[in-house]
């Protein structure tokens, strides 16, 4: 009943309704395009695409899933941290599957953070921990999106344009949220970097990790274009991923449900080149792998549900 009342209560805030206005707007422009594409042109895309591309597309996936794992895993061992690899695990997937099928109610750091809490971890490593891990991962993409930016600088400007401006057209006083976001990464950078400051080798071992992710994920869009016979050069779709990954940052919906759809479908079309159905498809076929591959975790959230309760506050005030 508790878990209820404060679900409730964080999506009556106004940031909370944003989200929830956010994510259907987002949703219903995903909707919208594909019965404009029309299920014919989708469905011809996906057809193309051969069966060893999606087993491998599958493969690389869970590598990435893994080598998230991994990094966290590397940050709490380093914090001082007594996790095992398979509670790492676990309990990674465990957040995997609550922020593809619990978006409304349970986010994947409040999942983890739970699970932790449930082996005994330290309460405060713990924390400090995701926050660093979801800074070293913004690290790793700041490493591509150069790379995205020199395409939107090339692109026509109105469409260049217009992927930021629809997202942020969302919100009210827009500048002024997005100043106060990049402060309270600045602030949280500096409360979660002071415990690994003096331990280099343990940073650099999680931004390897970010990197193995990355370079999964970007091989998994190139060659589901490959598939659809709508190559792109491999570092074009690093760069245009980047892109998408900053824009889905904005806090306009939960989880990403829709933007991250929107965005790469229109990153890639509109940016990129790419055929829009088949910018389409791969917008919603990374979706889907997501979802697929974070199904083990479904084995695990029963176990660290009863954390959520403590969780929250110790989340919520690092995350500020």
């Amino acid at each position: 009943m508790a878990r209820a009342t404060n679900s409730r209560s964080s999506y009556s805030t106004p940031g909370g309704l944003l989200r929830v206005l956010g994510t259907l707007v987002a949703l219903g422009l995903v909707i919208y395009l594909v019965a404009q594409q029309g299920w014919q042109d989708i469905a011809d895309a996906v057809a193309r695409i051969e069966l060893w591309r999606f087993a491998l597309a599958i493969a690389l996936t869970v590598i990435s899933r893994v080598a998230v794992g991994r990094r966290w895993y590397v940050l709490l061992r380093s914090g001082g941290v007594n996790a095992s690899w398979p509670q790492s695990l676990r309990i990674t997937f465990a957040g995997l599957f609550a922020n593809n099928f619990l978006p409304t109610t349970v986010g994947g750091d409040l999942a983890r953070m739970a699970g932790a809490l449930q082996v005994g971890f330290d309460a405060t490593v713990s924390a400090a921990s995701l926050v660093a891990d979801r800074l070293i991962g913004l690290l790793g993409f700041a490493f591509t999106l150069p790379i995205g930016l020199q395409i939107l600088a090339k692109a026509n400007l109105q469409a260049g344009m217009a992927l930021p401006l629809m997202m942020l057209a969302a919100q009210t006083n827009w500048m002024a949220r997005m100043t106060n976001r990049v402060r309270k990464i600045w602030e949280r950078l500096s409360r979660a970097i002071r415990l690994w400051i003096s331990q280099p080798r343990a940073l650099m071992t999680a931004l390897f990790f970010t990197f193995v992710h990355m370079a999964c994920l970007f091989a998994t869009l190139y060659i589901l274009l490959e598939g659809m016979n709508d190559p792109m050069p491999f570092w074009s779709v690093a760069g245009l991923q980047s892109l998408v990954y900053i824009v889905t940052l904005i806090p306009i919906s939960i989880s990403g449900w829709g933007v991250q759809e929107f965005s790469s479908s229109f990153a890639f079309s509109a940016l990129g080149g790419v055929d829009p159905a088949n910018s389409l498809v791969l917008a919603l076929l990374i979706r889907t792998l997501y979802v697929l591959v974070s199904l083990p975790g479904a084995l695990v959230l029963s176990d660290v549900l009863p954390g959520m309760a403590k969780a929250q506050p110790l989340l919520s005030k690092l995350d500020g």
